[in-house]
């Protein structure tokens, strides 16, 4: 330990004067585990013609493909805002139709969340040169000074899976149209809701760290600029294995 403080001392003494940086700076953040229960699963076309013959399911796997962030000041309570956020999951699913192995289809569920974070007050707006809004000017303009909402997500865990009647579910708040195209192109057949005799409902625990960030101007102490030291080696065969001793060993 002596040794190792005497080194951080001889480090600190060859700090440069301090150098300004341009960063992110968290605000405010709040962490959730959530247990989702009872999503619908929207599937696919050929997956609803299984699932209206199936006898069980088990969800399989899930899948975070996007999470959808939109941000607002709270009214009356300025450096406020809130946030909405809309995951999609693409959710993996066996299918059992009878005595056999089962088959495996996709679909798509989402799930609304929305908290509140302190995120100050931003009274100078941003531009910068890589950035042109073009049509989206006239949406963009009027959030310039807004804060950034940042969410770290893992994967969800599949916990479970049920199937029932369609007549029974009385769930019909899912619209196909209103999910976006980017988001449909993630499944190899059309996304489909309505007019099926089953349904599936999955549940999911999900871990997420949401946090709000700006842009500040921070000065810091440096020692100097960041070179690698470390040549790169071809990674091919026992090369390869001989790369990762290497890194092993100088970490």
């Amino acid at each position: 330990m002596k040794e190792s403080c005497g080194s951080c001392n001889e480090t600190l003494a060859d700090f440069r004067d301090g150098v300004c940086i341009h960063t992110d700076q968290v605000y405010d953040s709040c962490r959730e585990r959530d247990c989702l229960e009872d999503l619908q699963v929207i599937l696919t076309r050929c997956g609803q013609e299984l699932v209206d013959r199936a006898i069980n399911v088990k969800v399989k796997s899930a899948e975070v493909i996007w999470v959808f962030i939109d941000l607002d000041p709270v009214p009356f309570n300025k450096g406020f805002f809130t946030v909405d956020i809309k995951y999609f999951f693409k959710v993996t699913l066996d299918v059992f139709c009878g005595i056999g192995r089962p088959t495996e289809v996709e679909g798509l569920a989402t799930f609304d969340k929305r908290v509140i974070l302190f995120g100050s007050e931003g009274n100078s707006k941003i531009f910068t040169s890589k950035h042109d809004p073009g049509a989206q000017l006239p949406s963009m303009w009027t959030k310039n000074n807004l804060p950034k909402a940042v969410v770290e997500v893992v994967d969800p865990i599949a916990l479970n899976a049920k199937l029932v009647d369609a007549k029974d579910c009385h769930c019909c708040c899912n619209n196909v149209a209103g999910i976006p195209d980017n988001i449909c192109r993630c499944f190899g057949d059309d996304l489909v809701l309505g007019d099926a005799d089953k349904a599936v409902f999955v549940t999911l625990g999900l871990f997420t760290i949401i946090k709000i960030e700006r842009n500040v101007q921070l000065r810091i102490p440096a020692i100097d600029f960041c070179v690698p030291t470390r040549e790169c080696l071809a990674a091919t065969g026992a090369l390869l294995l001989t790369q990762i001793f290497i890194i092993k060993k100088s970490t």
